[in-house]
């Protein structure tokens, strides 16, 4: 719904009079009601106590009466459209992403096409194959799949996403198993040849483009550091000579330039080694901008110093590795005891249950839990404990667990106390449910401690940091195609009165009254998938996208509206799951493949460490060609602004 005002104008309750018994200024005059506001920079007041107006004003008002009522009732609001290009104007690489789409284009076209040139032609095999015929027995597979064309073109499209695979070949495939044949070959073409085929010409096209993109980049960094090289060497003989530049100059010129403090305290570090020697070479001075390329790296504080030998001693115990291996153990066996009274338990209500003997078996592992934390807060210190992030996560939910362990023994006691255990000061179930999810929770402190599952989850957190852009356009991509789907499929299918509330004595009834196929939206219950608001339609979008029963709400709103609303959907289809997820995991890949081959070399605590050098510049930068000195010199010659001796 618009919560813009209806009245673009100003209205001036002030000076309005709504429903005053009071006189006006004219003495015992009746009252009235009057509405002032401003259309086109003209003041116009309607007085409804007055006499008759003007005929001209009288038509003004008329027209304006309309035009105020069809925008009351219109929802189609084509400004909608523009809000999301207000946050792809704000990244350029979400700008640059967009290029990539148009660069990709043809060549994603010249794959579709051949794709579309596919299922023509097995559509016009598969008609012929299961032409309607006298015997009405074998024309099944003719009356669900092939009965025309757009029905024969939709169960073959939706046969290469595999939603509805084997559904589509059943009926023929009953008859005679040879007929098989028509959909294996379709399949393995269409599904595993050509969208394979796409999937590589759209992780090739956008690897491309962010490599010329990273490229670009490059040259636009190594230039400005060649440029700030070149003006720093025309200081006169003084300071610098032709091929050096002066340490004190660089430090100077740092404490000026405006950038994040770690960057900058990171340069001025690594140009203070070269102070001896009092200048650095043009290769020095590019080098020591190479931290540009690095994330912060969080360093840990010493470990606290204690003089008494038995106190050095424990803090040796606890700091050692093999304390962090015994706490993923003990979790280990936490877990695996609420896992042996859930299946014990998992055909009792919640009432049977009886969870006292699994609070008192939680409540000891929390003990142990809460000795774990602080004897670590006793060997790294209070600042070191919270240097490592997995001890922060670690240590908030074991303070959780015991807050809730607490409350449910108090819950528990003032219950027995008062002799009626089924007073709720809270749900107790629902309190041991959560302390049992969060310990399976804290179950995730392992994945730091195994190489491969950090590496994973590494390339997880990167995704987050390096494909915000690329999430960004799938937001404003969802947003226009919810918006659409409003205006067109808005109230289009409304679930019968009987499915409104549903109960087990009622089901029998609606089943009877209201007649479903089978596999149908209308049998599968997918009345909440609907295009009636935003929220809904962000759902059903989600849905198509990820193809499972896809066919359904396509079949569905087809039926309830036109046949050309096949094509709204199957435009979602390609733009989503077609360009988007196959996009989503060549980049993936793309960032595995980077971390995997650098990680073979590390040992388990070093994984973490590659985050902090993961960048897109490093990622490709064995395919990146550094430009030469004599390129940088030609475009530091060309600035307008630059004047070289």
């Amino acid at each position: 719904m618009e919560t813009d005002s209806l009245l673009t104008g100003s209205v001036n309750r002030a000076e309005a009079d709504y429903g005053s018994s009071s006189g006006s200024e004219h003495g015992g005059a009746p009252s009235r009601r009057r509405m002032s506001y401003s259309a086109a920079e003209e003041a116009c007041s309607v007085d409804r106590g007055a006499g008759e107006c003007r005929g001209e004003d009288d038509d003004l008002y008329i027209q304006q009466a309309v035009v105020f009522i069809e925008d009351a009732i219109q929802k189609l609001r084509v400004r909608r459209l523009l809000r999301p290009f207000f946050l792809l104007q704000n990244s350029s690489l979400m700008k640059k992403t967009l290029k990539c789409i148009k660069r990709t284009l043809p060549e994603i076209a010249s794959v579709i096409l051949l794709l579309a040139l596919h299922l023509c032609l097995f559509t016009m095999i598969g008609m012929l194959l299961f032409a309607k015929t006298e015997d009405s027995k074998k024309n099944r597979e003719w009356e669900m799949h092939f009965r025309n064309l757009p029905n024969s073109l939709t169960s073959l499209l939706v046969l290469l996403t595999t939603a509805n695979n084997p559904d589509v070949m059943i009926p023929a495939y009953s008859l005679n198993r040879g007929y098989s044949i028509f959909f294996v070959v379709f399949s393995v073409i269409g599904t595993y040849c050509l969208m394979n085929l796409l999937t590589a010409i759209i992780y090739n096209q956008f690897r491309g483009y962010l490599l010329m993109s990273v490229q670009t980049s490059i040259i636009r960094r190594r230039l400005g550091i060649r440029g700030a090289f070149q003006v720093l060497t025309c200081q006169g003989a003084q300071q610098s000579t032709e091929e050096h530049v002066g340490v004190d100059s660089v430090l100077e010129v740092m404490s000026r330039v405006q950038m994040e403090s770690y960057y900058k305290a990171a340069i001025t570090t690594e140009a203070q080694q070269y102070a001896e020697a009092g200048h650095m070479d043009r290769e020095q001075f590019r080098k020591i901008f190479d931290e540009l390329d690095k994330d912060q790296i969080k360093e840990h504080p010493p470990l606290p110093q204690y003089n008494s030998p038995v106190l050095q001693r424990l803090q040796l115990i606890f700091s050692h590795y093999y304390l962090n291996i015994l706490g993923n153990a003990v979790a280990l066996g936490n877990v695996m005891c609420i896992c042996t009274v859930l299946v014990l338990n998992s055909e009792m209500s919640t009432a049977e249950r009886d969870n006292f003997s699994l609070e008192i078996i939680n409540l000891c592992f929390i003990l142990y839990y809460l000795f774990e934390m602080s004897v670590k807060i006793f060997a790294f210190g209070w600042r070191g404990y919270l240097s490592y992030k997995n001890n922060i996560f670690d240590g908030c939910l074991t303070l959780l667990l015991l807050a809730l362990q607490i409350t449910i023994c108090v819950t528990y006691w003032l219950r027995q106390a008062q002799g009626d255990p089924q007073r709720h000061y809270m749900s107790l179930w629902e309190m041991v449910r959560l302390v049992n999810m969060l310990i399976v929770f804290r179950f995730m402190r392992i994945i730091p401690d195994i190489k491969l599952m950090a590496l994973v989850a590494s390339t997880v957190l990167d995704l987050v940091k390096n494909l915000r852009a690329f999430a960004g356009i799938l937001v404003v991509v969802y947003y226009v195609f919810a918006v659409f789907g409003i205006w067109l499929f808005q109230g289009a299918i409304k679930p019968p009165p009987e499915m409104s509330v549903i109960s087990n004595t009622s089901m029998e009834k609606i089943t009877s009254n209201f007649s479903m196929e089978c596999g149908t939206y209308e049998q599968l219950e997918y009345w909440p998938n609907n295009f009636d608001d935003f929220a809904a339609s962000i759902i059903l979008l989600y849905n198509i996208m990820i193809v499972n029963n896809w066919q359904a709400f396509m079949d569905a709103y087809s039926r309830y509206t036109t046949e050309w609303a096949k094509v709204y959907f199957v435009c979602w289809w390609l733009t989503s799951s077609v360009m988007w997820v196959n996009l989503f995991v060549a980049l993936i890949l793309e960032n595995f493949t980077y971390k995997w081959d650098r990680s073979h070399s590390c040992s388990v605590t070093d994984v973490e460490r590659i985050r902090y050098e993961t960048s897109v510049q490093l990622i490709f930068k064995e395919q990146i060609q550094e430009p030469t000195e004599e390129e940088l010199v030609c475009q530091l010659h060309l600035h307008p602004h630059l004047h070289l001796h």
